[in-house]
């Protein structure tokens, strides 16, 4: 879909994400990850953020090996529903996409291994093959020409793949959601000697119904750029109206909330995100919101 939001130099945008669980019997013990506070990187800087925990108590705060933020909560013995709030304020430049350099825990060479969800098959392959020779010299030229093709073979359909689908999967099936198409981005880069890695965060769009309530990209790193944007579902590099909250090898890594529960065999789970942008010097707002139900 076309974004009509114009493009703006800087935001700053203000996030609202409850997370809401209800279980169909008494949780006895359980205990969530929850990576959804933003990072503080080049072009994002987080004003303001705050957590609120309904049932559930935070049990303690770390950065991974990602340097993603990660709440580790447990969940008040005997609730049958929990809700995670979090609302924060984000400034956000435009950088065409570009993060820069490579910071983290992980050398760079572990972004070039594959994952059993990115692990590509023979449809991957076929698909990398099939990149114009013309826009295979320079690294960027490629990467850009490889997302624009995932995004032709892949196309984008929610209610076709799950948390689980493969990259391989995904480009078996001819459709998928941004998490799949950061995944086939990830396989193919990797698969080429490109170091690539996910992003899970936050999309200000307000013209997109099957908006999913957290959004995904992948990012690629460039001899001399460093660590580059490319949001294939929407055939752009990140510009402000991205928020980074989360990276990793993959969406296991990435993933919002992440946990184990006993004694709660069955769990509803709805999300709703809404997000507000404050363009610089104008007055009015543009927002979206949308929510979604996983059984």
């Amino acid at each position: 879909g076309g974004l009509p939001v114009p493009r703006m130099s800087k935001l700053t945008l203000q996030v609202r994400h409850t997370t809401h669980y209800a279980f169909g019997e008494p949780v006895i013990h359980a205990l969530q990850r929850l990576r959804l506070t933003p990072k503080a990187t080049q072009g994002q800087r987080i004003i303001d953020w705050q957590m609120r925990l309904e049932n559930a108590h935070a049990e303690l705060q770390y950065d991974d090996q990602h340097f993603n933020h990660v709440t580790l909560v447990g969940l008040t013995p005997g609730a049958r529903e929990v809700t995670v709030t979090c609302e924060g304020v984000v400034e956000t430049e435009d950088n065409a996409g570009v993060i820069g350099r490579h910071s983290g825990h992980l050398p760079l060479w572990s972004f070039l291994r594959q994952t059993p969800l990115t692990r590509p098959g023979a449809r991957l392959r076929g698909l990398l093959r099939d990149v114009p020779a013309s826009d295979t010299r320079k690294p960027l030229d490629f990467l850009h020409a490889l997302s624009a093709l995932i995004r032709e073979r892949v196309a984008y359909e929610t209610g076709r793949t799950h948390s689980a689908t493969t990259a391989e999967e995904a480009v078996g099936h001819g459709a998928g959601v941004c998490q799949d198409h950061a995944h086939v981005f990830i396989s193919a880069a990797r698969a080429s000697g490109v170091p690539a890695r996910y992003v899970s965060g936050y999309l200000l769009m307000d013209d997109r119904i099957e908006q999913e309530a957290t959004h995904a990209w992948a990012e690629a790193h460039v001899e001399g750029l460093g660590w580059v944007g490319f949001d294939v579902s929407n055939g752009i590099s990140p510009d402000p109206r991205y928020v980074r909250v989360a990276t990793g090898s993959d969406y296991r890594d990435a993933a919002p909330v992440t946990g184990i529960s006993i004694g709660a065999s069955e769990q509803v789970l709805t999300v709703g995100v809404a997000v507000e942008a404050q363009p610089l010097g104008q007055s009015q707002s543009q927002s979206q919101s949308q929510s979604q139900t996983n059984q």
